[in-house]
């Protein structure tokens, strides 16, 4: 037993035998990363692929995806490997991913990465209206993007000559609540860039985009329209984007719908 140990001894503290060691664990290491790599090469990876054309601003649903194996040499370092990667995301904007193509990382996008001239989330059958705002209207650009705004109106109405700068007019004002419970869906400034944008704020607003009804945009659109009686829409912040269930859009005063009807041109369909 103790020459056994005493030639162990010798062999594990000879040069020779630790340079053949040596030698031959870097060859065994070299050979075992050379067939996995050869594995993970010929192995096919599954992949999602479109079922169809995606055009640009489409959220991609799980019908339009599905799944094939490829070998890992045909996957780029952009190339979307999992599900979870495409699914309820974008096709980026001047995008159209081709049926039957991979997805990639500058083709998908999450919804805020859309650029501003994409405006979704707004109900079928709604249309969009864009009211003119400042600093002021916007109360210090507090009016944000998710809010939700009442739509008062001001209207000056002038008897007698018609003049509002006449002495003798009979000069009367109708300020009231027009439109309740509306959405804002994107906040711009004067060259259409979005005043916020990742939490800051980038601009001063010009505008404020939401969408409404067609009923309620045809009679917004009378009002804005009637310079004779110099009226103005008044967005006015509220409470409802804190509530779980946000109000529904509501028509606030029949009067001024009326109003507006009365000294306007009614158009059919």
């Amino acid at each position: 037993m103790g020459k056994l140990i005493l030639s162990l001894n010798r062999f594990i503290f000879n040069k020779t035998s630790v340079t053949i060691l040596g030698l031959g664990l870097a060859i065994g290491i070299l050979i075992f990363s050379y067939n996995m790599r050869l594995k993970n090469s010929i192995n096919p990876i599954t992949v999602p692929y479109a079922k169809e054309n995606i055009l640009a601003g489409t959220q991609i649903t799980q019908r339009m995806v599905g799944t094939t194996e490829v070998p890992p040499s045909m996957i780029d370092r952009d190339v979307l490997t999992t599900l979870s990667e495409v699914v309820d995301h974008y096709a980026n904007a001047d995008t159209i991913i081709p049926k039957g193509s991979l997805f990639y990382e500058r083709t998908v996008v999450l919804k805020e990465e859309l650029p501003a001239n994409i405006i979704l989330d707004y109900p079928k059958g709604y249309v969009l209206y864009n009211m003119s705002v400042t600093t002021e209207t916007t109360y210090g650009n507090s009016i944000y993007p998710g809010n939700y705004i009442d739509i008062y109106m001001k209207v000056e109405t002038v008897s007698a000559s018609g003049q509002t700068n006449d002495e003798n007019a009979d000069e009367k004002v109708m300020l009231g609540k027009f439109l309740s419970n509306v959405k804002v869906i994107a906040v711009r400034d004067a060259d259409g860039n979005a005043v916020f944008e990742n939490g800051k704020e980038n601009g001063t607003p010009a505008m404020i985009i939401f969408a409404i009804p067609e009923e309620y945009y045809i009679l917004l659109k009378k009002a804005e329209f009637l310079r004779t009686y110099s009226a103005k829409l008044i967005p006015v912040p509220t409470n409802e984007s804190l509530k779980d269930n946000p109000g529904e859009i509501d028509l606030s005063s029949e009067t001024m719908k009326e109003w507006i009807n009365n000294v306007t041109v009614w158009t059919e369909k």
